[in-house]
This record gives C-alpha cells, structure tokens and sequence, in this order.
C-alpha cells in the first residue's frame, strides 16, 4: 500500500483526539483539519467539529465543501465559554517552538525592530493555559524548533510551572506533530522528545532539523500508517481534491 508522507501526518494528527471523548476540536491547517474529521469519522464519533466559523456540523463533509447537517450554533460567547472549561482541543501552528513548549505566532526578531510581522499573540495565552493544545508544523527545521523563541504567545510546561497553580491547573501539551516526527513532553523535565518517527525518517535527521538537543528514545516507535479504511476515507471522502500535499511535500 502506496501511503504519502502526508497521509502519514493526516493519521498522527488525527491521534491527537483519541480518547478526548465529547470535546470541541479545533484543527488548524490543511492536514489537522482532515485529521479530526478522520478522527470524528473512525475511532473518535463524539468529537464536535465547526465549518470553521460559528455552526457545529453533523456530517463531515470534504475540504472545501459546505456541511450538509448543522447541529448547533456556536456564537464566540459559547465557544469562549468551552475554552476557559476545558472542553476545547486546539491544534495551534507555530513559527517559533521551544522545548518546554513554548509558541511564538507574532514576531521574529527584536521586539524594538522585528525582522518579521506575524499573526500576533491572538487567544494562543488563553488556549494554553486553559484547555489541551497540540501543535501542528509542516516543516520540522532549526527555524521553527528554536532553542529560544523571540516572544511568548502560547505558554510551555517551565513558564506554566513559574506561575504556579493558577496557570497549570488545565495546562496541557499533548503532541507536536511534523512532516518528521511526532514528539510530546513525556519527559521528567517536560521537554519535547520524540514520540515517533515517521517511515523513512531517521533520528539523525530529526536531531539534525531541530534548533536544541532532542531526546530520540533507542527504542522509538514509527508511526503508524493509515489502515485501508482510513486510506480511502482520507482519499475519497475527506480531501477528495488532495489538498493534504500542499502542506506537506515531502
């Protein structure tokens, strides 16, 4: 069976909700959007998905096609409201990554003159700090897997720490999945090692992509392929049109 390396990304992805039970995901980006809906369509049927603006879907339509069956409206008071309950899962993007987990979407550079403008801090403080969050990068280098990133949006496990009880109450890293690995936090000190290497991929390469030292375990897992099921959901039923390798080249 003949299985892309974003397909590869599309199933990580999608094990990121496994087992949250009935919580709002919250996918950002071509591949982690199919991922929830292959989740929502296989192994997790309780997950709730949006269109993407304020109407929770029924069905689970393709990439770039409308719902067919809305089930609920959710305006912003009552999404803010499942944010700050914990009932939210986002997989956020990230420009910067450092090994406690700690995101930067709003600027490369100094903050008196930054090389770069980004998205900004949006809800990433929020996010982190209040429900689980993943992370998604479409391309594992030293540029996004820093050693330090040049400001905060999304809080890590040691900033979360320092605050105290307030701030790690809900506070929870599950997975960073890359076009290389999948990594988590799973660690004594909570920093970033490697969860799984995707086929073909080694730890060299990995070690050599990111900015910092990283924990490859000797007995490190692959990750799983898509099964047969998900194969042709991911191709006939969720991205029909092949979006997914726009994101991921490879």
């Amino acid at each position: 069976m003949n299985v892309s390396r974003a397909e590869i990304c599309v199933v990580a992805c999608a094990e990121a909700w496994r087992g949250d039970g009935e919580i709002l995901a919250s996918p950002m980006g071509t591949v982690p959007t199919i991922g929830a809906r292959l989740a929502r369509l296989t192994f997790a049927p309780e997950l709730l998905l949006t269109d993407g603006e304020a109407m929770l879907i029924a069905d689970v339509p393709a990439l770039g096609r409308p719902a067919r069956v809305v089930e609920g409206w959710l305006p912003f008071r009552r999404h803010l409201a499942l944010v700050t309950k914990g009932r939210r899962h986002v997989m956020m993007g990230a420009s910067q990554l450092d090994r406690y987990g700690n995101q930067n979407i709003s600027r490369i550079g100094d903050a008196r003159r930054p090389d770069r403008q980004l998205l900004g801090v949006r809800g990433a403080p929020v996010n982190s700090l209040n429900h689980p969050v993943s992370y998604w990068i479409p391309r594992h280098s030293p540029r996004v897997l820093v050693e330090r990133v040049d400001m905060v949006c999304g809080v890590g496990y040691d900033r979360a720490a320092a605050a105290g009880p307030a701030a790690t109450r809900f506070h929870g890293l599950r997975r960073v999945v890359t076009d290389l690995a999948v990594l988590d936090f799973e660690t004594p000190d909570r920093t970033l090692r490697v969860r799984s290497l995707h086929p073909g991929v080694t730890a060299e390469e990995v070690r050599a992509a990111t900015g910092f030292p990283l924990d490859v375990p000797s007995d490190v897992p692959r990750t799983r392929p898509p099964t047969a099921a998900e194969l042709r959901l991911i191709r006939e039923v969720v991205d029909p049109d092949g979006l997914r390798d726009r994101e991921v080249r490879t």
